[in-house]
């Protein structure tokens, strides 16, 4: 990967390991046995100024956090509860006699336009537009003379209420519900740089809405074959390109990545660019199509790179460069042995998040044993850290106290972590990273944690 700018998107190639450090947790201290389903993070997003962060549950609920100010207790500032509300409820498809569960897949927040926030959520099928605002409550105080009463027609003093502000409350409220344009689960949303319109997208379409029509879609890509016996891959991620409103990107379950222009036809079938990387056929297994499906999809802030998660590594990719990728970051190498019998324990169809830093430094994607990975571009800094409020020693984010991080520390890859003591129930799917300062939160079951650097 060649050096660019920092503020462009792509990290400098002399960039420094970065320090991280346990910054909070937030979630119930129950044991993880006594978790409930409801309970666990399914989304994770920070808005566009990084000072807030939105968690939404597999219950349907959304909580926000605001950051804080540094003080002389809190050498860093801490984010702190601002407000929680019920986005999604269960609903049953009666006709086609289908369970709708409430679980929040993804978060997107809105460009800030004035005081109120605005944020899109979605479960399975349906889309909502939230705002979320400060509104004052107020009070009457009991009647008094005032310093100047008024005088009545009989000469008599008027004693007029005083109207007080008892307390500010957060408020949600949702302004716009998207429903009704899906047949199968929605499996991503991604709000468009003009600020008007965005892409949701499920396993064969993907649809292009307006912020302010709920009553109709266009359908932009449509992969569904006429017998849907000869379907061969389905779409998992999508994703606008951050800076031209034009340019989207889906990635498929064959672990290609296609990118879209919807200048080229109204009907985007027939991609721009595709990348795809030639699997080596000696490597080539029952797994591979598996391990090869694309789970999360990013653009860097310049639209130059692409950061793209499959299920064994992470992979960095030049746009102008489509036949393979710049950089191939080994992510679960240590699984391979495994592959069978994470195929049986249905692991093996987990679908891990990434994402990249605000200005490039660093890449962040989880893993299993509430492990995530935080590393350079370029793969030569690559720190392996736990995500538990139990071990005070790795929560301080010192990787080096941990055998398995002091293996890891400064290589590319999780060599020395055993396949045989790993907790494949314990993993980190749900991945954010800060858009302009070295801070992180990943979810852990319904934990929710914070680092920082």
């Amino acid at each position: 990967m060649q050096p660019a700018p920092t503020a462009a998107g792509a990290a400098p190639a002399t960039a420094e390991p970065l320090d991280w450090k346990f910054s909070q947790v937030f979630g119930d201290k129950s044991p993880v046995d006594e978790v409930t389903d409801v309970d666990i993070v399914s989304a994770i997003e920070f808005d566009d100024t990084g000072e807030y962060i939105a968690a939404g549950d597999r219950g349907g609920r959304v909580v926000i956090f605001e950051k804080g100010k540094a003080g002389k207790k809190a050498a860093f500032p801490e984010y702190k509860f601002y407000c929680e509300f019920q986005s999604h409820e269960p609903e049953f498809d009666y006709l086609k006699s289908l369970e709708i569960e409430e679980k929040i897949n993804k978060i997107k927040w809105c460009k800030r336009q004035n005081s109120s926030h605005l944020l899109l959520t979605t479960n399975d099928k349906t889309i909502k537009l939230w705002k979320v605002f400060e509104k004052k409550v107020k009070q009457v105080a009991s009647s008094s003379p005032s310093p100047a009463p008024a005088t009545t027609s009989d000469g008599g003093k008027l004693a007029l209420p005083a109207v007080t502000t008892r307390e500010t409350i957060v408020s949600a409220a949702p302004r716009r519900i998207f429903a009704n344009a899906h047949a199968y689960h929605i499996n991503s949303i991604s709000l468009n740089s003009d600020g008007e319109t965005y892409i949701s997208s499920d396993d064969l379409r993907i649809n292009l809405w307006n912020l302010s029509i709920t009553n109709a879609s266009f359908n932009i890509v449509d992969i569904k074959p006429p017998n849907m016996e000869e379907l061969t891959e389905v779409i998992t991620c999508a994703e606008f390109h951050p800076s031209q409103c034009n340019i989207f990107m889906y990635s498929s379950s064959k672990g290609t990545i296609k990118l879209g222009d919807m200048r080229d036809s109204a009907l985007c079938d027939q991609h721009a660019k595709v990348f795809e990387e030639e699997e080596d056929p000696a490597n080539k297994s029952f797994f591979s199509e598996i391990i090869s499906s694309i789970s999360d999809i990013k653009f860097s802030r310049d639209g130059r790179y692409i950061v793209s998660r499959d299920y064994l590594t992470l992979k960095v990719w030049d746009v102008n460069m489509e036949s393979k990728p710049v950089k191939v970051i080994p992510i679960h190498d240590h699984l391979r042995s495994k592959l069978c019998d994470l195929y049986e324990n249905d692991c093996i169809f987990d679908k891990f998040e990434c994402c990249l830093a605000g200005d490039g430094s660093y890449l962040l994607t989880g893993s299993y044993h509430n492990h995530f990975h935080l590393l350079d571009p370029q793969g030569k800094n690559h720190t392996l850290m736990e995500a538990s409020k139990f071990s005070k020693t790795r929560a301080r984010g010192d990787t080096a106290t941990s055998s398995a991080a002091k293996a890891n520390k400064g290589k590319a890859g999780a060599k020395g972590v055993n396949p045989d003591t790993i907790d494949f129930s314990k993993k980190i799917l749900h991945v954010a990273a800060h858009p302009r300062e070295a801070i992180v939160a990943v979810a852990a079951s319904n934990n929710l944690f914070i680092y920082h650097a």
